[in-house]
């Protein structure tokens, strides 16, 4: 195991559940997808899996305002969706880790975030009626009555990845 690679891992992991308990009071507004995107990008992505899912058990669990142990099923989905995010950021590293982005790579970026923020938002909404037993149609109805509260997630994610990866990584390369 490369000790510098733990240290770094450490620190983005601490540095994610930081900032998602710093915007904790802000509904759908949050930097733990995209520091956890970003260790991906920057360490690979078998470490980009230990930070995301390290990062969002500690955040999860230790929750105030709800902690992720009391619905294991919900608290699952929570890390292997954050884990699947560092992966995917390992995963792209030799597109999105540079010095300089042009508008076509900040907008790509930007999609990327909106599009891994939705698959987390739908691994963590159909945790629970897939877990309750819940048939398709109910399921459905669920996953589609959640979607406006998703989607602003899903934006919000969206502009952070295109206005903080480019900031980011022309300090990592």
């Amino acid at each position: 195991m490369n000790l510098n690679k733990l240290v770094r891992a450490s620190i983005f992991a601490a540095l994610a559940i930081g900032a998602g308990f710093s915007l904790l009071m802000i509904p759908n507004v949050e930097l733990i997808t995209v520091i956890i995107f970003t260790a991906g990008l920057y360490l690979g992505p078998a470490w980009g899996i230990i930070v995301g899912g390290t990062a969002e058990m500690i955040f999860s669990g230790m929750n105030p305002l709800g902690s992720g142990l009391s619905f294991p099923p919900l608290f699952f989905a929570q890390i292997i969706g954050m884990a699947g995010v560092g992966f995917c950021g390992g995963i792209l590293r030799r597109i999105f880790l540079l010095k300089e982005y042009s508008l076509n790579k900040i907008i790509a970026v930007g999609i990327t975030g909106l599009i891994l923020t939705f698959i987390f938002d739908s691994i963590t909404t159909l945790s629970y009626p897939l877990s309750a037993g819940f048939d398709f149609s109910r399921t459905m109805g669920l996953y589609i009555s959640g979607i406006g509260f998703t989607l602003l997630h899903q934006i919000a994610n969206g502009f952070i990845f295109a206005f903080g990866i480019p900031r980011i990584t022309k300090f990592l390369v």
